[in-house]
């Protein structure tokens, strides 16, 4: 490397460098500085054209220009010139002085590693360089799978990294419905966590993700209020159709000459950065993703880069590398003594529910291939509701204690919710582990957690379990977004009704709305001459809730009805 002074005009920030598009908030600190003592520390640079790209020190470099641009007249600059055509290591050396100084975004240090893996760098390397872990790198990464439309909310802070973490989970089907959602003002998209859920918690299987004709299915297909989109209702007849289409869809791109088509195991995901293009002639896979929603996309011209790097060493006459052991069972013998153990294993864990029962709860916990059940996703139709129900005191103290019970299980209380399913045999062995040395009443206070956390909202089991436990909601308080969610006069009419007095309602009758729920929400208060009722609840709100009309439509008093015979003699 050379040390030279370059006069500004010959340099240019590089697409290398992380700062390639700093804005001036990024380097406004650094401008009283430079201004008064001019640069300390050389730039490092190399050669470009006719000029020198600057490689790492962005910041001095935007700096010095915004200087210029004042009029200041500058010395030229010290550099420090690399050899020509180092790609890799310029991209290592300006992340290497950014992290150092200043924190790196996602984005940044995905468009960061992303450049180094396209310039040969390995996931392991690339985490050794920057003291990260492999999965970190992984995860930023993982980015590549978004749709430049939500890169550019990130960009542009309008989602934060928690929601574009959770948005490498989705397919790219479900990247279009959020961004859908985002964009409409009429609907609330999910952010952080309640978008994870979002993500994971559906059950549903729209129509349009069929591969197949649809008059082929014979179950019932269920239409939202609109009748806009539809969905399966018998999600097994679904499957059934939809992975013969799959093998059809196969068999074409082997009959269209691929010499190697992969259907990956259902729900695993394809990483365009574990992966090389490689074009059909030259030993290129298919690759046929199926997600739990349904959604087939299709992955042509690639090899993982074990196979490319395997390939590009048999075209160089490389050796062979040795071939590993031959196993000591075939698989069908795999298969043979498997089954035998199981037989013998499910047997004796009838005599042991203690232990079937701490089990139960790590495969409820973590999920498995035959296990998969899912937390409520409390999707909240506006923002206002959410932030409503966040309030609630009973959210505020299931919370606190939630986070003891994680911490109790062993894992992380970051982690938000205690059931996450992710199928990984090895947490689920773990957690049993853990729960082999609790006492039973630990294990239940965590099985409680875990069927409250994944209690559906507004169902006949939901209302049972508020029935037979004795839940109320005396914390409550009602709040303006519940009046503002009031509809129906007749509906105001009574609730103004039951918080005043028959009288008051009638005086108040011939009155809009709006001007009922003003006296509604003086009751509440205690305002303008009115005595405050603070302990009232709705109706809506009691256990088992009621109805203010005879109009119907209410599910928590219409499920409760349809179950309350099994229930009432044993209470």
């Amino acid at each position: 490397m050379d040390i030279m002074n370059i006069s500004l005009g010959e340099l240019a920030i590089a697409k290398t460098n992380v700062r390639y598009s700093t804005k001036k908030s990024d380097y406004a600190d650094l401008i009283p500085s430079v201004r008064e003592r001019g640069i300390l520390q050389s730039l490092l640079v190399r050669k470009n054209g006719k000029g020198y790209e600057v490689v790492a020190g962005g910041r001095r470099y935007m700096t010095l220009k915004f200087l210029e641009s004042e009029g200041q007249e500058l010395e030229p600059v010290p550099c420090i010139v690399m050899k020509k055509g180092d790609d890799a290591a310029a991209i290592e050396a300006s992340l290497i002085e950014n992290v150092a100084r200043r924190p790196m975004d996602e984005m940044a240090e995905y468009e960061v590693f992303n450049r180094l893996l396209k310039e040969g760098r390995s996931i392991e390397a690339i985490a050794n360089t920057f003291g990260v872990t492999e999965i970190t790198v992984k995860r930023r990464l993982a980015i590549a799978n978004l749709l430049p439309k939500i890169r550019q909310l990130y960009t542009s802070e309008k989602i934060d990294g928690e929601s574009l973490r959770a948005l490498t989970l989705a397919s790219k089907q479900q990247q279009k419905d959020w961004l859908a959602l985002f964009e409409d003002e009429e609907q609330h998209a999910p952010t952080g966590q309640a978008l994870k859920r979002w993500l994971l918690g559906g059950e549903n299987i729209p129509t349009n993700v069929a591969l197949f004709d649809l008059t082929d299915y014979k179950g019932e297909i269920i239409s939202d209020l609109f009748g806009e989109e539809q969905y399966f209702a018998n999600p097994d007849s679904f499957w059934a159709l939809q992975m013969v289409s799959v093998e059809t869809l196969k068999k074409s791109f082997l009959d269209d000459h691929w010499t190697k088509v992969e259907v990956l195991e259902r729900g695993k995901r394809f990483y365009e950065w574990e992966h090389e293009a490689t074009a059909k002639k030259k030993g290129g896979t298919v690759f046929i993703t199926v997600s739990e929603r349904g959604e087939v996309e299709v992955h042509k011209g690639y090899l993982n880069r074990a196979e490319a790097r395997k390939r590009e060493r048999q075209e160089q006459g490389e050796p062979a590398a040795a071939k590993p052991a031959k196993a000591e069972l075939t698989a069908p013998m795999q298969n043979y003594v498997e089954l035998h153990r199981l037989a013998a294993i499910r047997l004796e864990l009838l005599n042991h529910p203690q232990i079937a029962l701490r089990l139960a709860l790590a495969h409820i916990i973590a999920g498995s291939h035959l296990w998969r059940v899912m937390p409520e996703p409390q999707r909240a139709a506006k923002p206002e509701i959410g932030a409503s129900v966040a309030a609630n005191p009973a959210t505020l103290a299931f919370n606190e204690r939630r986070k003891e019970l994680i911490s109790l299980a062993g894992l992380d209380e970051s982690r938000g919710e205690l059931v996450r399913p992710n199928g990984d045999d090895c947490t689920v062995t773990r957690l049993f582990a853990c729960f082999l040395k609790l006492g039973d009443d630990d294990v239940l206070r965590l099985l409680a957690l875990a069927m409250a956390e994944t209690l559906s909202s507004g169902s006949a089991a939901s209302e049972a379990a508020a029935m037979t436990t004795g839940a109320t909601l005396n914390d409550w308080r009602p709040d303006q977004t519940f009046l503002d969610l009031l509809g129906g006069k007749d509906v105001v009419t009574a609730i103004l009704s039951d918080i005043a007095s028959p009288a008051i309602a009638e005086a108040n009758k011939s009155e809009t709305a709006k001007v009922q729920k003003a006296v509604i929400k003086d009751y509440l208060d205690g305002t303008n001459g009115r005595q405050q009722h603070a302990d009232w609840l709705p109706s809506y709100f009691q256990f088992p809730a009621k109805a203010y009309t005879d109009r119907g439509g209410l599910g928590v008093v219409e499920h409760w009805n349809s179950v309350q015979d099994m229930f009432i003699p044993a209470m």
